[in-house]
């Protein structure tokens, strides 16, 4: 088995740091060959706030997934993510210098990288630029402009950036613990291919991954990204909002939102309840799951509506056909799909990271709180093809100039031989 057929992916998280580790298979479907979890201490809200737990938590998420997989991890595709992200929209052109030639994969590379060029605020740095589509001569718009003739070569771009200082500490994490960073993927990018379908993409659908720290939300239409949010608020924030409200410790709260939680009240009744054991010889505590739904309710309800709020702002809330597509931990949460369809009127279902997959070791691994993880891997295979486009496409056009070279010299001689 060649090292370059598989990728890892690792998933910094705010409650785990997951690293799966794949392969695809000749059907093209992604092969899980091993995965390995270690619990996040080190992460609040997707940013990396204490350097040295991050590092011993990769440490135990990596060496779990060699020993689960069998291969020796060195380089990853991270995920990148938090309050700090931000998207905006920006068009930017080149003056070709010649009508004959057609447009090639070059002049594109020109363009996109134009837009790295950017001024930004201090302190930020672009982490993806995604072309929408493409306008030439300010006349033809095409998603596919390879092949054509113009002079003038627009793009609109949806350009995603964030701290320099976040991405950095990632980067330290991983040399920390032994790791080079091949590809810094935004996570709701590589959520979105784990568990949307190309249909859904096509017909506009919200991807909303509710995860420990943050919800991200990714807005796909016509098969293009449209919008892309981060949401500082997660599972974490019920977790603690069940700790207060119920006065309990918290691996009690974690313990009850997971084995009891709800997050529509009325789907409860009064007369449910969970017997929570006291401290220390205390008495034991009865909750009401009512009770607790409600908590649960307030607390999810706010950040729907944060979603919604991010949906309407994108400008797309009337064309997105295929509705929410939920996924990440906090959609394994009972009725959040029926409270996401009454807040926002649209079709919603739980999302799966299994589109991709083909039979794995374990079923946990197509739960939907690894769907960044495993679309860190979908994405690590897509990158990696693109780049051997790139390069392929790069020979293919020096061997043409120079075979061009090589006529122009040749015709030369033979003008020369004519004349005498």
């Amino acid at each position: 088995m060649a090292t370059s057929e598989i990728i890892v992916g690792l998933d910094i998280g705010s409650t785990k740091i997951a690293c799966i580790v794949g392969r695809r298979n000749e059907y093209g479907k992604i092969e899980i060959l091993g995965m390995g979890k270690g619990k996040s201490l080190g992460v609040n809200r997707g940013i990396v706030s204490n350097i040295q737990h991050t590092v011993d938590s990769m440490h135990a998420a990596v060496k779990e997934a060699e020993q689960s997989s069998g291969v020796e991890i060195n380089v990853v595709n991270a995920g990148i993510a938090g309050q700090h992200i931000r998207s905006l929209q920006h068009r930017g052109n080149i003056i070709r210098n010649s009508m004959e030639d057609e447009i090639n994969q070059q002049d594109i590379d020109t363009l996109v990288e134009n837009m790295y060029k950017l001024v930004l605020p201090p302190g930020e740095e672009i982490i993806h630029v995604i072309p929408q589509d493409y306008i030439i001569d300010n006349e033809q718009v095409t998603r596919h402009p390879i092949g054509m003739a113009g002079i003038c070569l627009e793009a609109n771009f949806h350009v995603i950036t964030g701290l320099v200082s976040a991405a950095k500490n990632i980067e330290k994490c991983a040399t920390k613990a032994g790791l080079n960073i091949c590809d810094m993927i935004l996570e709701p990018l590589a959520s979105a291919e784990a568990v949307l379908s190309q249909e859904e993409k096509e017909a506009g659908v919200v991807l909303v991954d509710i995860g420990g720290g943050t919800t991200d939300i990714a807005v796909f239409q016509d098969d293009i990204i449209r919008h892309t949010a981060v949401i500082p608020l997660g599972g974490n924030a019920i977790t603690e909002d069940i700790k207060e409200g119920c006065s309990i410790i918290k691996s009690q709260a974690e313990a009850l939102k997971i084995g009891f939680g709800s997050a529509l009240a009325s789907e409860n009744k009064d007369e449910e309840v969970v017997s929570i054991p006291g401290l220390k010889g205390r008495e034991p505590k009865e909750i009401s799951l009512r009770n607790l739904a409600h908590i649960i309710q307030a607390r999810m309800e706010e950040i729907i509506e944060h979603v919604y709020y991010e949906i309407k702002t994108s400008g797309y809330e009337k064309k997105l056909i295929a509705g929410v597509v939920l996924t990440g931990g906090g959609s394994q949460m009972k009725h959040v799909a029926q409270l996401s369809e009454f807040i926002t009127g649209m079709d919603t279902r739980i999302g799966y990271p299994n589109e991709h997959l083909a039979k794995t070791l374990s079923g946990e691994i197509s739960q939907p709180m690894h769907a960044t993880g495993v679309g860190l891997v979908i994405k690590g295979f897509q990158n990696m093809s693109n780049k051997k486009k790139k390069k392929s496409g790069i020979a293919t056009q020096s061997k043409n100039l120079k075979n061009s070279f090589l006529s122009k010299i040749k015709q030369f001689f033979e003008d020369e031989d004519s004349t005498t």
